[in-house]
């Protein structure tokens, strides 16, 4: 794969998954794979599921490369009958040939399967197609190197399409000798059942305000403490929706939305306008679909903030708590914050699909929230 070539399991301003050597604050995914190991009782099928950018990828490169680079517990046996000794750990050291081979997308045990180019196009196409998986038949056709072992790395299997899928299917139904499936679900629910019943799961959660600024960290983006824990609360502890929130300006954002709201029922017209303007420039559609995501997250903050009688917590900006406090006071001010989320996802969502003027459409969105802080929802 050249360096150019579009990598769809790739998030924007972070290191590839098979380039990130640690995976912070899943620890108890990484023992339960390693006991299954250990015991020599290793399932054919593995399904990582968990939120968004929580590691579910960089756990599947980790094992992909411990299963081709470490002798099987069990059928390899050790050096003159001994038993070899168990890993405690899923690290493989960055000089082995292995992890060489799996940095540079080389190692001829593993078959990646992601979404493609469309050869008639030239676009990438938006699904995992029955071709992808077929393409399988001859890589398990092949002579297996390095004791035998194989591995297949999907990401991520929501994307595959019933012929796919099906295809897929069939593998997991009878399972190539010595082969390991790892198949990666932000939504593990669309999947077949079928699909889901012949793989062991690995669940990957949420990560902390520590585990998010360690994250960040190795994926090379500098936060501070404190905006740790701010993109952790509005990443909902996904470290890829975090770098998409840091090179977007979300925290800059949100933080701006947030005095906004501290000001309702009144509203200060010149700071909506400049809000408006911002997300209306050329190019900014990125911007504008994360503004109105922040809107929708602010607004699910308040509903919960009057159904619970608490903030969230951490504060996702400075001063945060007590607007919400003063906004969402009760648990009927909190139903009505629901309500209005609703009704305004409804309109930016119908605004977005008939290219609405992106000014007006924001400018549309705080004013109905403005009603309902006035208590004058319709």
């Amino acid at each position: 794969m050249t360096d150019d070539a579009p990598q769809p399991d790739r998030v924007e301003g972070a290191p590839h998954p098979r380039e990130t050597r640690e995976l912070i604050g899943q620890a108890a995914a990484e023992t339960g794979f390693l006991e299954a190991f250990n015991s020599g009782r290793m399932h054919h099928g593995w399904l990582m599921v968990g939120p968004r950018g929580v590691g579910k990828a960089t756990l599947a490169w980790r094992i992909a490369r411990f299963l081709l680079a470490t002798p099987d517990p069990v059928a390899d046996g050790g050096l003159f009958g001994d038993a070899p000794i168990s890993p405690q750990s899923l690290d493989v050291p960055d000089e082995h040939p292995v992890a060489r081979r799996l940095l540079a997308g080389s190692d001829p045990g593993l078959f990646h399967i992601t979404r493609t180019l469309n050869e008639k196009t030239g676009r990438m196409r938006d699904m995992i197609v029955a071709e992808d998986v077929r393409r399988l038949n001859g890589f398990l056709g092949l002579s297996a190197a390095d004791g035998g072992r194989r591995v297949v790395l999907i990401d991520s299997a929501d994307e595959m399409n019933a012929q796919a899928a099906n295809a897929l299917l069939k593998m997991l139904e009878e399972p190539p000798a010595r082969t390991t499936l790892l198949l990666i679900s932000h939504q593990p629910t669309g999947l077949l059942p079928t699909i889901r019943s012949r793989c062991r799961e690995l669940r990957l959660p949420p990560l902390d305000a520590e585990g998010m600024a360690a994250a960040l960290a190795q994926a090379g983006v500098d936060t501070g403490t404190t905006d740790a824990a701010a993109l952790a609360a509005l990443s909902g502890g996904s470290v890829g929706e975090a770098v998409r929130l840091t090179n977007l300006g979300g925290l800059e954002m949100y933080r701006e939305l947030t005095q906004i709201f501290a000001g309702l029922p009144r509203l200060d017209r010149s700071r909506a306008l400049k809000l408006a303007n911002a997300a209306a420039t050329r190019g900014a559609e990125d911007k504008l679909d994360l503004l109105i995501g922040l809107f929708d997250l602010l607004l699910a903050r308040l509903a919960r903030t009057g159904s619970m009688g608490a903030p969230p917590a951490p504060e996702a900006a400075q001063g945060e708590a007590e607007m919400m406090l003063r906004l969402a006071a009760d648990p009927a001010q909190g139903r009505a914050w629901a309500d209005c989320a609703q009704l305004v996802g409804a309109r930016a969502r119908h605004g977005r699909a008939v290219n609405l003027d992106p000014a007006a459409l924001v400018l549309d969105t705080v004013v109905k929230i403005q009603k309902t802080a006035a208590g004058k929802a319709r």
